[in-house]
């Protein structure tokens, strides 16, 4: 009876292939295990196998299996079931949860190998000058990829040419497998055996008494030996000795050396002695109190304000899981903020910790799946962002979700567009884990769940050591620039608190949510302003680079000297972003140092590590950023935090604009006083009686949430109403408009629900495609599943259409 194994590709096709196996091959392939499998004309691609049965498919016939990759399963049950979960519910293919959850080391494409045909003789003067180029490097090596025919040729196209080639049969294209991921190898170094006897040493430093630096080193490698009583490496030998690698290389030649190699850890981590601590009177109570809501409830909430010390209460909980010999998550909303946490949780537990971010490396990252596949000491804990939701647990005990609140938790592109947090409870749930969700300013649909008993709540209002929370101060920029008290975007208060905190030797936080120097350059004398080519935005100035640069497509241009569409001279930068403060605050304080945090100037590895360590260390004087600094970061001599505009937040075309203005403001102004010296925050604003800058100053949560919970209800929004958006693109603009209608009119005719659009988004044409969203609204009420079936009739029915099948559709379930 034949056998057959269902995988799943890394591509977005909504079905599983089942591909053909042998009996020795069934007997081998387990679940979870990933093969290479032909598909299309030529190519391999790694598969993951999640099923394998005697059903012969009916609609095509099966292929075989190329190769089984692996000894044992890299992915376990329990995560194809939460793929598939996620795949159901974010309407997205099995197939684009596995390529992103996957380390791309693990996903094998195959490379095509080109060689000369043999047995063929061919009259060099039929070849172009190209196409004798490739047929004469063939020459000189039996195969070539790709990659070296682009850099033979110096061009990036090659494959006419390797077309051309292939119709006057004068190549061979074969496709190889080959595995990515190489171990880290340490080179080590022993005495021969032989040489370990009295005797034979003896022997040897007479041998060597002509070789006065190989008799030296042998002389080191010994005191080594004696005192470390473990393997030693070569770099270890070649540091303490001060020899060279070629003194080395003779010792081995002779056979007196014998060199080895041993597999390593990329990243491993310290535990410091004195990292122990004990928790305050008002920690251990909301620490008692968690593990009381845990006996009820498998998901709580701990509402602590900013500098309460809620990390010191998750590690303690970790500790206690960890006892128990079963595995932590611990996700963060941003890469910068892992760098404080990796310090403070290795210091306390030392090598059982693993990170995992995009950050890191693709060999690191595959080394800490699999730690986290074997379960190993090395992994109990692993700290990450987003995607270490994705990591092989096979005994998940707790996840702690830091700072819930944060919009960076829900993934935009590609599929899958998932939330971190809501797909992480689901995770828990499976392996019958707890769930602990921290914020000093919680999203709304968390306290709903808190308010309606689904989830459990902690409160923590008092800041460790008693630290009181920074007084905030509204300064009014419509009465400073009628004043005259203003020196660039500088009001005289906020300078004056700013020298007054500089003078005593402490540090500022200056916040503006915008990069670049200004949003963009306007003629003063026609009203131009310079805009993207490819995409429906203004250009982006920066200073520094004397560029105009566009945030969406990369497209940049140097900065004009005079109008474009009327030759004028008079050109003038419009708002302002974080490097227009930097060059600012560099002409008022110019002998202190200032520093600036946004996605321009943490790009590298080590980008966030690097500023976040200066600021610390306080070679930095005064940090500028963007939301990045709003993210749970801690710093003791932090006394001042300025906000330069609270309006532009507030004024987002977004439902979510308020809520997300009053936790970024709340979340800056708690990274002021967190020590013995009590903070202060100055928040620059045109607009000081709006109601959320008065929740601010006011700390009040509760108001906030009452307020907006009664808009969203009114307007039908979540959490009473949950969101599918879709978004069309296309190049076309009429047949987009078209295509869109058509959808809108079927969606409103087959749902029955509110239906919103097709709208034109603020920005919308991106990288030349113009763009429509719908947005439907489903109520609590309305079985989900059920409705999200139809919207796939009716997507599957839109793709049908011939005309319509170019458009490219998105789908974002819980878009906010």
């Amino acid at each position: 009876m034949p056998h057959f194994v269902e995988v799943v590709l890394p591509l977005a096709l909504p079905k599983t292939f089942t591909y053909l196996v042998s009996e020795a091959e069934f007997q081998y392939i387990r679940k979870g295990m990933r093969v290479a499998v032909p598909f299309g004309k030529s190519k391999i691609y790694t598969a993951l196998v999640i099923d394998l049965h005697q059903n012969a498919p009916t609609l095509y016939q099966a292929k075989e299996i190329h190769q089984i990759l692996d000894e044992s399963p890299v992915v376990n049950e329990f995560q194809i079931e939460h793929w598939q979960w996620i795949a159901n519910y974010y309407m997205c293919s099995i197939g684009e949860v596995f390529k992103s959850a996957l380390p791309s080391g693990f996903l094998l494409e195959s490379e095509t190998i080109i060689s000369a045909q043999k047995e063929l003789d061919i009259d060099a003067k039929e070849l172009s000058d190209s196409e004798f180029l490739i047929y004469q490097a063939l020459q000189q090596q039996s195969s070539l990829k790709v990659e070296d025919i682009v850099s033979i040729l110096g061009k990036k196209n090659v494959f006419p040419i390797l077309n051309a080639m292939l119709s006057k049969n004068v190549l061979v294209l074969q496709e190889e497998v080959a595995e990515k991921y190489k171990p880290k190898l340490t080179r080590y170094i022993r005495l021969q055996e032989e040489f370990l006897q009295q005797e034979q040493l003896s022997e040897l430093m007479n041998v060597l008494s002509r070789a006065q630096k190989q008799r030296e080193l042998v002389l080191h490698y010994f005191q080594l030996n004696a005192k470390e009583k473990k393997p030693i490496s070569v770099k270890q030998l070649l540091e303490t000795s001060g020899s060279t690698s070629a003194v080395v290389k003779s010792l081995v030649d002779k056979g007196i050396f014998e060199e080895y190699y041993i597999a390593q850890d990329r990243v491993t981590f310290e535990k410091e002695d004195e990292s122990g601590f004990q928790l305050s009177q008002p920690q251990q109570t909301a620490f008692d109190e968690i593990k009381t809501c845990f006996e009820k409830q498998s998901v709580t909430l701990l509402h602590g304000v900013t500098a309460s010390g809620k990390t010191e209460i998750y590690i303690k909980l970790i500790e206690e899981y960890i006892h128990k010999g079963e595995q932590v998550l611990y996700l963060l909303p941003e890469i910068a903020l892992t760098t404080q946490l990796v310090t403070r949780l290795t210091a306390y537990f030392g090598n059982q910790v693993a990170v995992f971010h995009s950050k890191y490396s693709n060999n690191e990252r595959i080394e800490v799946w699999n730690q986290v596949l074997q379960n190993s000491d090395k992994a109990k804990i692993v700290i990450g962002a987003r995607s270490a939701l994705f990591l092989p647990f096979s005994n998940l005990g707790l996840i702690v979700i830091d700072e819930e609140h944060e919009q960076t938790f829900k993934q935009f592109d590609p599929a899958p567009r998932y939330h971190a947090r809501d797909a992480a409870i689901v995770l828990a749930s499976q392996h019958k884990a707890k769930v602990l969700l921290g914020s000093a300013t919680p999203s709304l649909e968390t306290y709903h769940n808190v308010k309606a008993n689904k989830y459990g709540l902690v409160e923590l209002f008092e800041r460790y050591g008693n630290v009181v929370l920074p007084e905030i101060y509204l300064v009014d920029l419509k009465d400073k620039y009628k004043r005259k008290k203003m020196n660039g975007h500088f009001s005289d208060d906020l300078l004056e608190a700013i020298t007054e905190t500089l003078s005593k030797g402490e540090q500022v936080i200056l916040f503006q949510n915008r990069r670049g120097y200004s949003p963009f350059v306007e003629c003063m004398t026609c009203g131009h302003v310079p805009q993207c080519p490819s995409c429906d935005v203004s250009l982006t100035y920066y200073k520094f680079k004397n560029q105009l640069r566009c945030h969406y497509c990369g497209h940049s241009i140097a900065n004009p000297t005079h109008c474009h569409a009327c030759q004028s001279v008079d050109l003038s930068t419009k708002g302002f972003g974080t490097e227009q403060i930097e060059i600012e605050l560099k002409a008022l304080f110019p002998e202190k140092t200032i520093g600036r945090m946004d996605q321009d100037t943490t790009r590298g590895k080590f980008g966030y590590e690097k500023i976040i360590d200066a600021f610390k260390n306080q070679e930095i004087d005064v940090l500028v950023g963007t939301q990045m600094l709003a993210k749970g970061l801690h710093f003791d001599n932090v006394t001042l935090v300025g906000v330069m505009n609270a309006d532009n937040m507030l004024n987002q075309p977004d439902f979510r604009s308020h809520e997300r203005a009053y936790q970024m403001i709340m979340q800056v102004s708690g990274r002021a006083g967190r020590s013995e010296k009590r903070g202060k925050v100055m928040i620059q604003t045109y607009n000081p009686y709006h109601n959320i800058i008065q929740q601010v100053t006011n700390n009040d949560y509760n108001g906030m949430y009452n307020e907006q919970v009664y808009e969203r209800h009114n307007f039908k929004y979540p959490p009473y109403y949950r969101l599918v958006k879709l978004t069309l693109k296309h190049r076309d603009f009429d047949k987009l408009k078209e295509g869109s209608l058509w959808m809108y009119n079927v969606l409103v005719q087959q749902l029955q629900i509110p239906v919103l659009g097709p709208e034109e988004p603020a920005i919308s044409r991106i990288r030349n495609e113009f763009i429509r969203t719908i947005l439907i609204k489903i109520p609590n009420q309305n079985h989900l599943g059920q409705t999200k079936k139809t919207i796939q009739r009716v997507l599957n029915s839109f793709e049908a259409v011939a005309q319509y099948r170019a458009i490219k559709v998105t789908i974002n379930v819980d878009n906010y």
